[in-house]
Protein backbone atom coordinates (compact mmCIF):
# COMPACT_ATOMS: atom_id res chain seq x y z
CA UNK A 1 0.00 0.00 0.00
CA UNK A 2 1.48 3.52 -0.89
CA UNK A 3 2.12 5.67 2.16
CA UNK A 4 0.18 8.98 1.69
CA UNK A 5 1.93 11.96 3.26
CA UNK A 6 -0.94 14.80 4.84
CA UNK A 7 0.01 18.31 4.60
CA UNK A 8 0.58 19.16 8.68
CA UNK A 9 -2.16 22.08 7.92
CA UNK A 10 -4.41 19.55 6.50
CA UNK A 11 -3.32 16.87 9.43
CA UNK A 12 -4.51 19.92 11.69
CA UNK A 13 -7.59 20.56 10.28
CA UNK A 14 -8.68 16.84 10.79
CA UNK A 15 -7.43 17.18 14.48
CA UNK A 16 -9.40 20.57 15.25
CA UNK A 17 -13.16 18.60 13.35
CA UNK A 18 -12.44 15.78 15.17
CA UNK A 19 -11.85 17.21 18.65
CA UNK A 20 -15.47 19.21 18.09
CA UNK A 21 -17.15 16.01 17.10
CA UNK A 22 -16.63 14.28 20.33
CA UNK A 23 -16.78 15.45 24.11
CA UNK A 24 -13.71 16.10 25.37
CA UNK A 25 -14.45 15.81 28.82
CA UNK A 26 -13.14 12.89 31.19
CA UNK A 27 -15.93 11.39 33.45
CA UNK A 28 -14.76 9.29 36.67
CA UNK A 29 -16.16 6.01 37.88
CA UNK A 30 -14.16 5.79 40.66
CA UNK A 31 -12.68 7.79 43.08
CA UNK A 32 -9.60 8.88 44.31
CA UNK A 33 -8.11 6.78 47.14
CA UNK A 34 -4.35 5.78 48.08
CA UNK A 35 -3.24 3.07 46.11
CA UNK A 36 -5.07 4.83 42.54
CA UNK A 37 -3.51 6.80 39.89
CA UNK A 38 -4.19 9.75 38.13
CA UNK A 39 -4.06 10.02 34.66
CA UNK A 40 -4.22 13.95 33.20
CA UNK A 41 -6.54 14.95 30.29
CA UNK A 42 -4.80 14.95 27.24
CA UNK A 43 -4.64 18.84 26.75
CA UNK A 44 -2.99 19.83 30.50
CA UNK A 45 0.08 21.94 29.42
CA UNK A 46 1.51 22.66 33.16
CA UNK A 47 5.35 21.65 33.36
CA UNK A 48 4.49 19.28 36.12
CA UNK A 49 1.53 17.56 34.90
CA UNK A 50 1.14 17.43 30.77
CA UNK A 51 0.12 13.92 30.20
CA UNK A 52 0.83 12.78 33.68
CA UNK A 53 0.43 9.41 36.02
CA UNK A 54 0.08 10.45 39.33
CA UNK A 55 1.02 7.19 42.24
CA UNK A 56 -1.62 8.35 45.06
CA UNK A 57 0.12 7.77 48.14
CA UNK A 58 -2.30 9.19 50.42
CA UNK A 59 -5.91 10.55 50.21
CA UNK A 60 -8.22 11.37 53.38
CA UNK A 61 -9.64 14.41 55.27
CA UNK A 62 -6.26 16.32 55.71
CA UNK A 63 -5.46 16.12 51.90
CA UNK A 64 -3.84 14.18 49.13
CA UNK A 65 0.00 13.53 48.00
CA UNK A 66 1.57 11.81 45.58
CA UNK A 67 4.18 11.14 42.76
CA UNK A 68 4.07 12.12 38.80
CA UNK A 69 5.29 8.77 37.41
CA UNK A 70 6.47 9.29 34.08
CA UNK A 71 8.32 12.88 34.57
CA UNK A 72 11.90 12.60 35.54
CA UNK A 73 15.27 14.74 35.97
CA UNK A 74 18.67 14.64 34.52
CA UNK A 75 20.40 13.49 37.78
CA UNK A 76 21.53 10.58 39.77
CA UNK A 77 21.09 9.08 43.34
CA UNK A 78 24.72 9.67 44.10
CA UNK A 79 24.30 13.67 43.77
CA UNK A 80 22.62 13.76 46.76
CA UNK A 81 25.04 14.07 49.37
CA UNK A 82 25.89 10.91 51.75
CA UNK A 83 24.27 8.74 48.74
CA UNK A 84 25.37 5.64 47.12
CA UNK A 85 25.31 4.81 43.51
CA UNK A 86 21.97 3.16 42.26
CA UNK A 87 21.47 2.59 38.54
CA UNK A 88 17.42 4.28 38.06
CA UNK A 89 16.05 7.09 36.83
CA UNK A 90 14.76 10.13 39.27
CA UNK A 91 11.30 11.21 38.44
CA UNK A 92 10.14 14.49 39.52
CA UNK A 93 7.46 13.93 41.57
CA UNK A 94 5.82 17.19 41.42
CA UNK A 95 6.21 21.06 42.08
CA UNK A 96 5.69 20.98 46.02
CA UNK A 97 9.55 20.75 47.73
CA UNK A 98 11.41 19.70 44.89
CA UNK A 99 14.84 20.03 47.01
CA UNK A 100 13.63 16.78 49.07
CA UNK A 101 14.45 12.88 47.91
CA UNK A 102 11.19 10.79 48.26
CA UNK A 103 11.15 7.11 47.69
CA UNK A 104 8.49 4.50 46.70
CA UNK A 105 9.53 0.47 46.96
CA UNK A 106 9.08 -2.95 46.88
CA UNK A 107 10.92 -3.66 49.71
CA UNK A 108 8.51 -3.75 52.66
CA UNK A 109 9.69 -4.77 56.15
CA UNK A 110 13.03 -4.51 54.99
CA UNK A 111 13.01 -0.60 55.41
CA UNK A 112 11.68 0.04 59.28
CA UNK A 113 8.58 2.54 59.06
CA UNK A 114 7.73 2.17 55.58
CA UNK A 115 3.90 3.11 55.23
CA UNK A 116 1.99 0.81 52.85
CA UNK A 117 0.08 2.22 49.85
CA UNK A 118 -0.74 -0.92 48.12
CA UNK A 119 -0.44 -4.57 47.64
CA UNK A 120 3.54 -5.22 47.58
CA UNK A 121 4.47 -0.82 47.62
CA UNK A 122 5.83 1.12 50.35
CA UNK A 123 6.58 4.99 50.58
CA UNK A 124 9.63 5.90 52.58
CA UNK A 125 10.78 4.16 55.50
CA UNK A 126 14.36 4.78 57.34
CA UNK A 127 16.60 6.48 54.73
CA UNK A 128 19.69 5.40 56.80
CA UNK A 129 18.88 1.67 56.37
CA UNK A 130 17.84 1.97 52.67
CA UNK A 131 21.18 3.08 51.96
CA UNK A 132 22.95 0.32 53.34
CA UNK A 133 20.99 -2.41 51.22
CA UNK A 134 21.57 -0.33 48.33
CA UNK A 135 25.62 -0.15 49.26
CA UNK A 136 25.44 -4.21 49.77
CA UNK A 137 23.85 -4.56 46.70
CA UNK A 138 20.66 -6.56 47.85
CA UNK A 139 18.24 -3.59 46.20
CA UNK A 140 17.27 -4.16 42.49
CA UNK A 141 16.47 -1.51 39.74
CA UNK A 142 12.85 -2.44 39.75
CA UNK A 143 12.36 -2.68 43.14
CA UNK A 144 12.73 1.19 44.07
CA UNK A 145 12.26 4.60 42.66
CA UNK A 146 13.40 7.95 43.81
CA UNK A 147 12.09 11.44 43.18
CA UNK A 148 12.43 15.16 43.95
CA UNK A 149 9.20 16.41 44.90
CA UNK A 150 5.72 15.72 45.17
CA UNK A 151 2.05 16.47 43.89
CA UNK A 152 0.13 17.86 47.11
CA UNK A 153 -3.32 19.11 47.27
CA UNK A 154 -5.14 20.19 50.25
CA UNK A 155 -8.38 19.03 51.53
CA UNK A 156 -11.59 19.44 48.58
CA UNK A 157 -9.23 20.55 45.75
CA UNK A 158 -8.58 17.51 44.00
CA UNK A 159 -12.49 16.71 44.65
CA UNK A 160 -12.53 20.17 42.69
CA UNK A 161 -10.06 19.56 40.08
CA UNK A 162 -12.06 16.24 39.19
CA UNK A 163 -14.91 17.51 39.15
CA UNK A 164 -13.22 19.66 36.32
CA UNK A 165 -12.34 17.18 34.41
CA UNK A 166 -8.86 17.78 34.81
CA UNK A 167 -8.30 14.14 36.21
CA UNK A 168 -9.45 10.39 35.25
CA UNK A 169 -8.76 8.07 38.60
CA UNK A 170 -7.59 4.58 37.69
CA UNK A 171 -7.03 1.65 39.18
CA UNK A 172 -3.51 0.01 39.30
CA UNK A 173 -2.77 -3.20 37.94
CA UNK A 174 0.60 -4.42 37.93
CA UNK A 175 2.90 -2.98 39.93
CA UNK A 176 5.32 -2.54 37.01
CA UNK A 177 2.88 0.15 36.08
CA UNK A 178 4.53 2.14 38.75
CA UNK A 179 8.03 0.73 39.23
CA UNK A 180 9.01 0.55 35.80
CA UNK A 181 11.53 3.39 35.19
CA UNK A 182 11.91 2.57 31.48
CA UNK A 183 8.23 2.95 30.03
CA UNK A 184 7.99 6.16 28.36
CA UNK A 185 4.25 5.35 26.99
CA UNK A 186 3.07 5.57 30.63
CA UNK A 187 0.43 8.08 29.64
CA UNK A 188 -0.76 6.90 26.31
CA UNK A 189 -0.79 3.20 27.61
CA UNK A 190 -3.08 3.84 30.51
CA UNK A 191 -5.60 6.40 28.92
CA UNK A 192 -5.86 3.54 26.18
CA UNK A 193 -6.71 0.91 28.90
CA UNK A 194 -9.88 3.11 29.73
CA UNK A 195 -11.52 2.25 26.06
CA UNK A 196 -13.52 4.37 23.69
CA UNK A 197 -12.73 7.84 23.67
CA UNK A 198 -10.20 7.19 25.81
CA UNK A 199 -8.75 5.11 23.19
CA UNK A 200 -8.54 7.98 21.23
CA UNK A 201 -7.14 10.62 23.66
CA UNK A 202 -3.93 8.59 24.08
CA UNK A 203 -3.27 9.23 20.23
CA UNK A 204 -4.34 13.00 20.07
CA UNK A 205 -1.25 15.36 19.34
CA UNK A 206 0.01 17.02 22.38
CA UNK A 207 -1.88 20.59 21.07
CA UNK A 208 -4.65 19.96 19.20
CA UNK A 209 -4.76 23.47 17.47
CA UNK A 210 -1.75 22.46 15.61
CA UNK A 211 -0.36 25.41 12.83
Amino acid sequence: MRKIDIPIKLFAYFVRTFTRMIDLNVYNKLEPKKGRLLITEPFEESEYFQRSVILLCEHNEDGTFGFVLNNYVDIALSDFEDCPEFDSRIGMGGPVNTKNLYYVHTLGSKIEGSIPVLDNVYAGGDFNQLKDLIRDGEVGRHELRFFVGYSGWVPNQLKGEIKDNCWLVSDIETTEQIMDVDNENLWAQLMSKQGGKYKAFAHFPTNPELN
